[in-house]
């Protein structure tokens, strides 16, 4: 085996992981909603979300593939830009899992494929249209999901008036099922992709697939199908802390905003998808379910949307700088190489294996959610956590 193969075959691990961590990371997206308002138990609801997150596979192209992958341009991808984009998204997404903020795993691969692609060969190696799509979609997703969330709660109040159902009725529950079944699948659409297309840009970089300027690249099958498994495992494993900021902390959800917060994350996610933009799934499920607490006047936790915010602004540029650093590391003479990264990857191992050790579970979380219950919520509260 020679050393190319091997590198690729480590990258193509590395890149894995980093949907794994994707999977996790963003499981909030569509599981916070259900789980806040008890619809479904926490550790029923990932697996509802993963086997929706692989269901994609089936139904779904390879656009937003081809939008990453196309991120830097085919002459300037090597084994070491891709391992520098994926150390400093995979570094981003497990800081921000640990202090529990939701942040966004696609901007997170795309300012590491920045830093790197400009570490490698300046601003000329970086395919700028593709990071405008991109950026276009940082500010247009949150918007519409905001907005369309905040029209849906109205609506969906407004026909609550008509049929006098209260908050927590079970057609809402129902209803937030579906709509979160589609969340999910749209996470999955969208996301699974990432990976795909920073795979699909290293297989075509050291001449495994074609890729040519101007032209879809072809994403084999066993990537795609690599892609989306791993997406799903890392869905299942869930990332409590997240759910529990999003669920718990932005706003009180009931049954009747959460349909109205999944409707409006779901409009934006397969509204980009269909677009081949790399929208961040969890932009739009976080702006959703503000809009909906906002339009049903629930109250807000600006503080912890405030931190939010400055989390997503953050993220790119944050990427960027740890992508760049850790390309020209890798440019180091080879001693020097192999001793800069090599501590950098069992630092960062350590710190991921730590947190995950002490990471919340969802015992711990269905027993918050059981604590901030109103008195006569808890009973259902209560068998929720029993049947889990």
């Amino acid at each position: 085996m020679d050393l190319l193969l091997l590198s690729v075959i480590s990258v193509v691990a590395l890149a894995l992981l980093f949907d794994f961590s994707n999977g996790f990371h963003d499981a909030a997206n569509s599981v916070a909603t259900v789980v806040a308002t008890r619809a479904m138990p926490a550790r029923w609801a990932v697996w509802f979300s993963a086997a929706c997150n692989f269901a994609a596979y089936f139904f779904v192209g390879t656009a937003v593939a081809n939008t990453v992958a196309k991120t830097v341009k085919p002459g300037s991808v090597t084994v070491a830009v891709v391992f520098a984009a994926l150390f400093a998204a995979i570094a981003w997404n497990y800081f921000t899992w640990h202090r529990g903020m939701p942040s966004s795993s696609s901007h997170a691969i795309i300012g590491g494929l920045i830093g790197a692609g400009l570490a490698a060969g300046g601003a000329a190696a970086v395919s700028w249209s593709s990071v405008q799509k991109t950026l276009l979609a940082i500010v247009a997703s949150p918007a519409v999901a905001l907005a369309v969330a905040g029209l849906a709660t109205l609506l969906v109040m407004g026909f609550q008036r008509l049929t006098k159902l209260p908050d927590d009725a079970k057609p809402f529950k129902y209803l937030q099922l579906v709509s979160a079944a589609a969340v999910s699948f749209g996470h999955g659409a969208n996301d699974a992709q990432k990976t795909m297309g920073v795979i699909a840009a290293l297989l075509g970089g050291a001449g495994y697939v074609e890729s040519h300027p101007g032209k879809p690249i072809n994403v084999p099958e066993w990537v795609a199908l690599a892609s989306y498994g791993a997406i799903a495992v890392g869905t299942a494993w869930g990332g409590w802390k997240i759910i529990d900021t999003m669920g718990l902390r932005l706003t009180r959800l009931n049954a009747r905003t959460g349909v109205a917060a999944n409707i409006g994350a779901t409009t934006a996610i397969f509204g980009a998808t269909a677009l081949g933009a790399p929208i961040s799934t969890t932009h739009a499920a976080a702006s959703s379910v503000i809009g909906a607490g906002a339009a049903s006047r629930s109250g807000t936790n600006w503080k912890v949307i405030g931190e939010m915010v400055t989390a997503w602004v953050a993220t790119i540029p944050s990427t960027a700088v740890v992508g760049w650093l850790v390309y020209r590391a890798t440019q180091l003479p080879t001693g020097a190489a192999v001793v800069v990264v090599g501590l950098a990857v069992v630092a960062l191992v350590s710190a991921i294996t730590w947190a995950m050790i002490h990471a919340m579970g969802a015992r711990e979380l269905e027993a918050e959610i059981l604590s901030t219950a109103l008195p006569t919520e808890q009973p259902d509260a209560l068998s929720a956590v029993r049947a889990a």
